[in-house]
């Protein structure tokens, strides 16, 4: 009997077993050619208020009212005449679409932000948000909305984005062409316990959108149309969760009583939450560069905010160590292309920087707080950091909270000691450091977690733990290597009691670490946690 399924391979980047329909969620090919009349920039603007209402809605309806609020709020604009008006009469005049669009937005942006009331000038970030939306729309380039039922996300390079916004409406796993274990795309799906594939063979964008099914990670294999049966064993199978979660405080015993402190990696609300029903401390590593690594130009004060406050206010009295914006790597904004991006870029933009410190401290400010800056390579990075968040801790009126830095960097480091007295904490950043260290690109497929185990990495770790303990710093490593159950035992030995993971496999990092003991040398493989 011929099978009448199809099969896409693929690198597992973050383990389970997903059922759902097929989601194509590349954008749409331009649609259009030619002139652009009035009538298509008036259509333009009308398309993306209906679908953010219609988006708001769906979040109403399961009872996220903020975040409906936030949507609304676009929609609202979209359907402004004091915004869509001058555009389409642009247009009319025989200005280019685009360009009507695009000043219109800016113009109205400008007007929001010179007002006095803080409430009306935070809506300057959202007009120019809801711009870029029409051009793409008017474009053609607007993805298709997803499904209403549990669906695979299926792209040619799955954005981190995509994971957080889909992540609570259905999103039951993803599949790249593009990618590797490393990639933000994967830390992400692995925070939020979606099952994914990277590096996956490039006929899957073709697949049958709206098909039944089955992503399979142990297999590598994404099953278009599956038989019956086979989707009710994946629906039986599911993932097996851990049976231990974290004491109070998100503290864990090692078999042998050392006591260590598990926090989780979020970069959303939905990462947060997950982490803390597992028994996390805290967030140990917020990343705020995920939300805007589509953006046209540095964010706002009130763009920072609306993003930062659903994740922090559920952490009050908790742990909140907020990383800066890292524009590196695979999150290379479309402003900051070709040129610095980074650290060196946020420091070169200190108005940036300021809205940026200024977010974190308002709207984190029944936490405990904690900024960190990512890749410092020099002790005049710190210090420029050190003092911005002086000054927009004067001008919020709050303490200023702990300082400190990722040492993802060999060079950092290496020069731990140096870095310590100017610090409050390290926080060690595995992933980078092992990409440095063994030259391999995080995007290959083959960059894994457990390539932290090199010797190499692992005398750096330990240089850094014992720069920590000389000079009194704490330090912890929220790479993806603290969850990995060959290097898990290794950090522990080498000293490291503080670990952040993703959100999701907080569980079963508490029941390894339960069965580990650091009584010995584990550097010589004493300990079994897979």
């Amino acid at each position: 009997m011929t099978d009448p399924s199809q099969r896409y391979q693929g690198w597992a980047v973050s383990e389970g077993i997903g059922v759902g329909e097929i989601y194509l969620g590349d954008a749409r090919p331009a649609a259009m050619t030619g002139n652009v009349s009035a009538d298509d920039v008036r259509a333009a603007f009308a398309a993306v208020a209906r679908d953010r209402a219609a988006l708001a809605a769906q979040l109403r309806s399961r009872g996220q009212e903020h975040e409906a609020g936030i949507v609304e709020i676009g929609a609202l604009i979209a359907a402004d005449p004091a915004l869509t008006g001058p555009a389409v009469e642009a247009t009319r005049a025989g200005a280019d679409a685009v360009t009507a669009i695009s000043d219109a937005a800016s113009a109205q942006a400008d007007l929001l932000a010179a007002l006095p009331d803080p409430d009306l000038a935070q809506r300057a970030g959202d007009v120019r948000q809801v711009g870029s939306a029409v051009v793409d729309q008017l474009r053609g380039s607007a993805a298709p909305p997803p499904p209403a039922s549990r669906f695979i996300l299926v792209r040619r390079e799955v954005d981190p984005a995509d994971l957080i916004r889909l992540a609570e409406s259905g999103l039951a796993g993803a599949v790249s062409v593009g990618g590797g274990a490393s990639s933000h795309a994967a830390i992400i799906a692995r925070g939020l316990g979606v099952p994914m594939l990277a590096g996956a063979d490039p006929r899957v964008l073709a697949a049958a959108a709206g098909h039944p099914a089955i992503l399979d990670t142990a297999a590598g294999t994404l099953i278009v149309d599956p038989a019956a049966n086979q989707v009710a064993a994946a629906e039986a199978t599911g993932l097996t969760g851990a049976a231990v979660l974290p004491a109070a405080g998100g503290q864990v015993q090692t078999a042998d009583g050392v006591q260590v402190t598990l926090a989780c990696n979020a970069a959303s609300a939905a990462e947060t939450r997950l982490g803390l029903a597992g028994g996390a401390a805290g967030v140990g590593l917020l990343r705020t560069e995920i939300p805007f690594v589509r953006a046209v130009g540095w964010p706002t004060e009130a763009e920072h905010l609306a993003q930062l406050t659903p994740v922090l206010s559920l952490l009050s009295g908790k742990p909140a160590v907020v990383r800066l914006l890292d524009f590196s790597g695979d999150k290379v904004p479309p402003f900051l292309a070709g040129g610095p991006n980074g650290l060196a870029a946020l420091l070169d933009a200190p108005e940036a920087l300021g809205d940026q410190l200024r977010a974190i401290l308002r709207a984190g400010r029944d936490t405990q707080l904690a900024v960190l800056v990512p890749m410092v390579v020099s002790l005049d990075e710190v210090g420029r950091v050190r003092t911005a968040l002086d000054k927009a801790a004067k001008a919020t009126g709050v303490s200023p909270p702990e300082l400190g830095i990722m040492v993802e960097v060999a060079a950092t480091a290496a020069a731990a000691g140096s870095f310590a007295p100017a610090v409050d904490f390290f926080s060690i950043g595995t992933n980078d450091l092992t990409s440095e260290v063994l030259g391999r690109d995080r995007a290959d497929p083959g960059t894994r977690p457990a390539l932290a185990a090199d010797p190499r990495i692992l005398d750096l770790i330990s240089h850094v733990v014992r720069a920590a303990e000389e000079a009194g710093v704490k330090v912890s490593v929220c790479g993806d290597a603290a969850a990995d159950p060959e290097v898990l035992p290794l950090l522990l030995g080498l000293g490291v009691r503080t670990l952040s993971v993703g959100a999701a496999r907080v569980p079963r990092v508490a029941e390894w670490i339960t069965r580990t003991g650091v009584g010995h040398d584990v550097m010589r493989g004493g300990n079994d946690v897979s």
